[in-house]
């Protein structure tokens, strides 16, 4: 017998009008993707900010007071006074994260053009926060850099160019005694692509409605089927001339809509809400977000199908899409830094790939030829998912 689409869509049709006379399944659909998006994109955020500094000046110069200004005003460190007990003591109870050390002379070098230090000590005990401080720097180097320059540069502007006039054949080798910023042999300029602020939400935001659609969808199959068995129509369906690819069709069509309904508010909230730039394709994005729901979808509904109940439904859904979803999908920790075998793991996860599709695709303006893997992997699981739940349906019908 072949599949018969009259018969799906009356399976669909009593699905929708179910879901119209369950509001809760309705708010969980549109609302609770909406809510926890805009939730914990405010609450995560990888930027690392207000971090204590404790500043140990003992020359109290021009210099000293324009280097405490660039990290004030970097908008990452905030100056508490290191008191009596002194900065060691700052960063030993906790009161600072960080201790910056300037030499009783180190605004007289920077006038006479001397090499002056300044040592930046920063508490490890959190390698996260100290991994994030690491990156700052660079940039709190170039605005020093900006910001000390009119102390010193007219003076070594004098060196430089005497020691041009005076022999050409040395000037280079001269000239690069002076270490002024803009004589530098060699400069690296470093840029963003993509991203240009490093703007840690337009990166969450993605992976956020990537997990959170991912299980919302197992979830809705997973207790709408389950529900069926429970209350025991399903052995009712199945007593009727309705095929199990069928039932599968019939029950799948509404939620994909009802869901892509919930991806299009996710969506507008990231665009609105968190300003989130959209550099690709809308229908690629579309094609993604069918592939991906189709999957989870078909993974929930293997769920409701293997456990029949509601309750038992629901806490293997939690387990099985949102904790791979969260730790394995490259949403917190990059792939690539994984051990080779959760690298291959993460391969079966269909997070994993809709990851690297909506954010290439939102913030890289990727094209379909760029995102063949993804594309591809979610294909293929999409259809091995439905394929096992129809073998396990046949089996249960038989």
């Amino acid at each position: 017998m072949r599949f018969n689409i009259q018969r799906a869509y009356s399976i669909a049709r009593k699905e929708v009008m179910h879901i119209l006379r369950d509001p809760f399944t309705l708010a969980l659909a549109l609302g609770l993707p909406v809510m926890l998006v805009t939730f914990f994109g405010y609450a995560i955020d990888y930027e690392v900010r207000n971090i204590a500094l404790t500043v140990s000046d003992r020359d109290n110069g021009p210099a000293a007071r324009r280097l405490k200004e660039v990290f004030s005003s970097s908008g990452y460190f905030r100056l508490v006074e290191p008191g009596p007990a002194g900065p060691v003591e700052m960063l030993d109870s906790g009161r600072a994260s960080a201790a910056l050390f300037l030499e009783p002379d180190f605004s007289k070098k920077i006038k006479g053009g001397s090499p002056a230090e300044a040592q930046f000590v920063l508490d490890g005990s959190d390698n996260s926060k100290a991994g994030a401080v690491i990156g700052y720097l660079p940039g709190i180097q170039r605005g020093v850099l900006v910001r000390l320059a009119p102390l010193f540069w007219n003076k070594k502007q004098a060196v430089i160019d005497e020691t041009i006039s005076i022999d050409d054949d040395m000037r280079t080798k001269r000239a690069g005694l002076g270490r002024s910023p803009a004589r530098e042999p060699l400069s690296v300029e470093t840029r963003f692509l993509y991203n240009p602020e490093l703007n840690s939400r337009w990166f969450t935001v993605p992976g956020l409605a990537a997990i959170i659609i991912g299980l919302l969808s197992i979830l809705l199959t997973a207790m709408t089927v389950a529900r069926e068995w429970e209350n025991g129509s399903m052995e009712l369906l199945l007593s009727t001339p309705v095929r199990p690819l069928e039932i599968m069709a019939g029950k799948l069509a509404p939620y994909g809509a009802l869901v892509l309904a919930g991806v299009v508010f996710v969506y507008l909230v990231s665009r609105l809400v968190f300003g989130v730039p959209f550099a690709g394709s809308h229908l690629l994005y579309l094609a993604a977000c069918l592939l991906f729901i189709t999957a989870a979808l078909s993974q929930g509904l293997l769920i409701s199908i293997i456990t029949r109940q509601q309750q038992i439904a629901m806490q293997l859904g939690m387990i099985t899409g949102l904790l791979p979803s969260m730790l394995l999908s490259g949403f917190i920790f990059p792939v690539e830094s994984m051990p080779k075998f959760f690298q291959y793991l993460t391969m079966l996860l269909p997070p994993r790939w809709f990851m690297a599709a909506a954010r290439g695709i939102t913030l890289k303006g990727a094209d379909i030829g760029e995102l063949a893997v993804p594309f591809l992997a979610l294909a293929l699981l999409s259809m091995g998912m439905l394929a096992l739940a129809l073998k396990k349906f046949k089996t249960d019908l038989e």
